[in-house]
């Protein structure tokens, strides 16, 4: 089965190729990071049997790809959101992974797509994603409220509509609070991502996740790019590439 992977996240591109070479038989024909590449990518080259697609890439939402053009192959969606807003998936026979993604879903999900890839054919109905994308907007996922962390001997609550930021120092994760405060958590970024409501958090690199009231300045920087100032401050440079950029300014503007 020859596969395209669109995944902007490299841990997680590793991981799910990881996860493919386990269950064996699969040909990763690239990994694509954007939906400008992707789409460049599909222009150019036949369709694959089966695409993996993150739903938060680099520069946008991944529905923008089928806006742009029709997308005639399996399609499994990498994602985060609750069963709500699944139900959308498995009504137009789409099947999805939770990140992080575990082996014997993606075993229950390729063998669903090898029943199921006879029935597309380049005389398919294109993907339906305005309805998936609209029951989307209508379920309320589930994500994270609040964080347990430990304050000397204790251990205290930090509610998430308290938290100025993550970052990684020193391969430890630091959770920050709008009135500065720094606690060491569990979870690294990769995993945080997709615990976080994406409307308030943004990941601007791999070693920074915001709260979009963190963002106290944004000034234009060199070659396209963004330099914030956040608050409270972090002793950090933090750049947005210019990759990210677009993404990140739809972010501010939703």
């Amino acid at each position: 089965m020859k596969v395209l992977i669109v995944e902007d996240e490299v841990p997680a591109a590793q991981r799910l190729q990881s996860l493919l070479a386990e269950y064996g038989g699969m040909t990763i024909l690239e990994v694509l990071p954007s939906v400008e590449s992707t789409v460049k990518w599909l222009q150019l080259h036949p369709l694959p049997d089966l695409i993996f697609l993150d739903i938060h890439l680099s520069d946008g939402l991944s529905f923008e790809i089928f806006k742009q053009m029709t997308v005639k192959c399996p399609v499994i969606f990498c994602t985060a959101y609750d069963q709500y807003a699944l139900d959308a998936f498995q009504l137009h026979s789409i099947d999805y992974l939770l990140k992080p993604i575990q082996y014997d879903k993606l075993y229950k999900s390729l063998e669903k797509m090898k029943d199921i890839r006879q029935s597309f054919s380049t005389s398919a109905d294109p993907v339906q994603m305005n309805d998936i994308v609209n029951m989307i907007k209508k379920g309320e996922a589930s994500y994270k409220s609040r964080f347990m962390v430990k304050s000397g001997a204790k251990i205290k609550t930090i509610k998430t509509d308290d938290i100025a930021y993550f970052y990684s120092h020193n391969k430890l994760s630091l959770l920050v609070t709008g009135q500065g405060e720094k606690f060491p958590i569990d979870y690294a970024l990769d995993e945080l991502i997709h615990m976080l409501n994406p409307g308030l958090f943004f990941h601007i690199n791999r070693k920074l996740i915001i709260h979009i009231d963190a963002a106290k300045e944004i000034h234009p920087y060199f070659k396209g790019r963004l330099k914030l100032v956040l608050h409270p401050p972090i002793e950090e440079e933090v750049i947005v590439s210019s990759q990210k950029t677009p993404a990140f300014k739809d972010w501010l503007d939703q």
